[in-house]
């Protein structure tokens, strides 16, 4: 395998790249917020046959009255309707018109409505939680290696798992950030689930290569750390590229068989287990022996 710890400016230089281009695109294009953060609601309709001229749509929602809509086509016989608050007498009226206009040959498949404050309070929670996700990690990382103080502090085991671990949420973020702008992808609840579980899966993978750095240096206390850490590396590199390909298997089935519910969850999820496989190999550990190094020792 690739000394990943006498190559790791180059693995630094590529994960810096990938980082700089997602906070790029987050700054650019900014995340397409769904319902969950900004409230309002959420209408998706299906059609028998072929559906109707997207138009003919639109024209329906303005003489129902409903306000800040937007139309956009879902699979090939449906669309998916995101407007305003929308209260029972013009959900009521709508439904009417649809039946008016095209008859029994659709049906109303999702009909979801959050108001304001309740999207606040989602956003006030979803903070809150990846806060104390990241606080937990950090804690448990250094209370867990405190018999390891030497030749780096069990803290700075935590801080490298953490760097990783944001990496790995950067990424996924800015490529939905693209999505959000030329595919009209939008981020909610099921997004926010998908990086608190990338949190649990990347930690994870960090943690059982750390676990093998500290195994290693009690044994070998006399060795360079530098090769105490490539051995590591190479001792688990195997377990972790294939627990997270026998994962990817099954999320690559939910994306192409899943519902259109689970397709960008199971999407978010396939980048960030990818970049945390990358991440716990080419960045953690090579970011352990660069601290090693510029303390001093």
């Amino acid at each position: 395998m690739i000394n990943v710890i006498t190559t790791r400016r180059y693995w630094f230089l590529f994960s810096g790249a990938l980082v700089a281009a997602s906070i790029a695109a987050i700054a650019v294009f900014g995340l397409r917020l769904g319902i969950d953060f900004t409230g309002g609601t959420l209408v998706e309709v299906q059609f028998n046959e072929s559906r109707p001229e997207k138009t003919r749509v639109e024209q329906i929602l303005v003489e129902s009255r409903v306000e800040k809509a937007t139309v956009q086509f879902l699979g090939e016989r449906g669309y998916l309707v995101r407007a305003a608050f929308i209260d029972e007498a013009q959900h009521a009226m709508l439904t009417g018109a649809f039946k008016q206009a095209f008859g029994d040959s659709w049906r109303e498949e999702r009909f979801e409505t959050i108001g304001p404050t309740v999207s606040q309070e989602l956003k006030r929670n979803t903070l809150y939680a990846i806060v104390l996700v990241i606080l937990s990690i950090v804690v448990y990382i250094a209370w867990t290696f405190r018999r390891v103080s030497e030749p780096v502090n069990s803290w700075k085991y935590g801080v490298c798992a953490i760097i990783a671990l944001l990496h790995d949420v950067v990424i996924p973020t800015g490529v939905f950030a693209v999505l959000g702008r030329f595919g009209a992808v939008e981020i909610d609840a099921l997004f926010v689930t998908a990086l608190l579980t990338i949190f649990g899966f990347s930690v994870n993978d960090t943690i059982v290569m750390f676990d093998r750095i500290r195994e290693n240096l009690q044994k070998r206390r006399h060795d360079p750390f530098e090769q105490v850490v490539h051995d590591s590396i190479n001792q688990t590199v195997t377990r972790s590229i294939n627990t997270t390909m026998t994962t990817l298997l099954a999320l690559v089935a939910v994306y192409f068989f899943g519902g259109a519910t689970t397709k960008y969850f199971a999407l978010a999820l396939i980048i960030g287990f990818i970049s945390g496989v990358y991440s716990s190999i080419f960045l953690a550990s090579p970011l352990l022996v660069t601290w090693y190094h510029r303390q001093g020792k």
